[in-house]
């Protein structure tokens, strides 16, 4: 890695195009991917490739509460309008009275749109797919080159594997790919959670909208919207009582961590939910309170997962056959990604593994034994 690489991540966020937030939404939305450790990520040569399904995915999540808020964030200089802010409110128009963003980010994580919606649905991924091809990705760079794409290069695929529900992973199987200097991946991957401050994603989207709105709105009130997550206390709750309800039927429990039977117990989540806001089944297990309050922030090492991976086996095959459909699509997107099913428990352990030593050595997270 050169400090070439670093010099232009810092003139693309400065320099490049200020007309839009687009750049600040596909540079975020490639960072998170990253961060995410996605089991998507395929490295050929020096390109690393990336499903945009997961983009368009990262955008929908970004732009929804922007255009739900009451106040105005503009996210366009003068009177334009987001490309497919039509479509995307027509989406928050058809949720608000059914639970909101965070009954849209269920549906598309979880149970898959209604089919009522799914017209609207297509129409919106269509739109963002068009706008993240052809704007940012096309001029992204153009401050330290004269090419088009000189950074992103998007490649059009077939659609692949199951898409007869409409959901993230439909997304991810019919959205195509795109790629970027193998360079540039390990910068974002090394700093992608460093890049703050006056010079940060975050607080650059934050500004525009702040200029665009001529003074009237505050920094603080734009990025607490930019920043809203779907997932939200009563789901954390929900997904928790599904678990419980099943070890109820299940009868003794063990604490994953000990291996001690146990009769009293906290479920909560193996990647700490304050570190990745991850609130999928497979992600929580049954733990000794005493051992979870030891635990807290701390990321489980490869070791400690490797020696209780029985364990882990045990209560992922139990969520499995009791909330098979919703375990399965969870597990798919965050763990095994293009692996094949018929030997999932050894790919999801392994990329388990990766993504806790990618938060332990990349990311800087304590390392947590017994």
């Amino acid at each position: 890695m050169h400090n070439e690489v670093f010099q232009n991540i810092s003139k693309i966020i400065e320099r490049d195009s200020k007309t839009t937030t687009y750049k600040f939404a596909l540079l975020r939305g490639v960072i998170d991917i990253i961060q995410d450790n996605s089991p998507f990520i395929a490295i050929s040569k020096d390109r690393v490739h990336f499903p945009t399904g997961l983009l368009i995915e990262k955008w929908m999540m970004y732009y929804y509460p922007i255009l739900e808020c009451s106040t105005n964030i503009p996210q366009i200089n003068g009177e334009a309008n987001l490309a497919f802010r039509i479509q995307l409110e027509k989406i928050i128009s058809e949720y608000k009275t059914v639970g909101g963003f965070s009954a849209f980010y269920n549906d598309l994580k979880n149970k898959g749109i209604p089919k009522y919606l799914q017209a609207d649905f297509f129409a919106l991924a269509k739109k963002i797919k068009a706008t993240i091809t052809l704007m940012p990705m096309k001029y992204i760079g153009r401050s330290i080159s004269n090419d088009y794409y000189s950074i992103f290069q998007f490649e059009s695929a077939k659609a692949k594997g199951n898409t007869s529900e409409i959901d993230l992973e439909f997304l991810i199987n019919t959205s195509g790919s795109f790629s970027i200097p193998f360079e540039y991946y390990e910068a974002f991957k090394i700093l992608g959670s460093f890049i703050s401050g006056q010079d940060s994603i975050l607080f650059k989207w934050a500004e525009f909208s702040v200029n665009a709105s001529r003074q009237n709105l505050s920094i603080e009130k734009v990025v607490s919207e930019v920043l809203k997550s779907p997932i939200t206390e009563r789901d954390v709750a929900e997904s928790k009582l599904i678990y419980k309800t099943i070890l109820k039927k299940e009868g003794k429990v063990f604490c994953v961590w000990t291996g001690k039977e146990i009769t009293s117990y906290d479920v909560d989540h193996m990647i700490p939910f304050s570190v990745w806001k991850n609130n999928d089944l497979w992600n929580l297990l049954p733990s000794q309170s005493i051992t979870n309050n030891q635990k807290r922030d701390k990321i489980p090492s490869i070791d400690l997962i490797e020696n209780r991976k029985d364990l882990i086996l045990h209560y992922w095959e139990l969520i499995n056959e009791n909330q098979s459909q919703r375990f399965q699509k969870e597990i798919r997107v965050a763990l095994l990604g293009n692996n094949s099913t018929n030997s999932w428990q050894k790919a999801a352990i392994k990329q388990l593994q990766s993504t806790c030593n990618y938060l332990i050595d990349n990311r800087g997270y304590q390392q947590w034994k017994i």
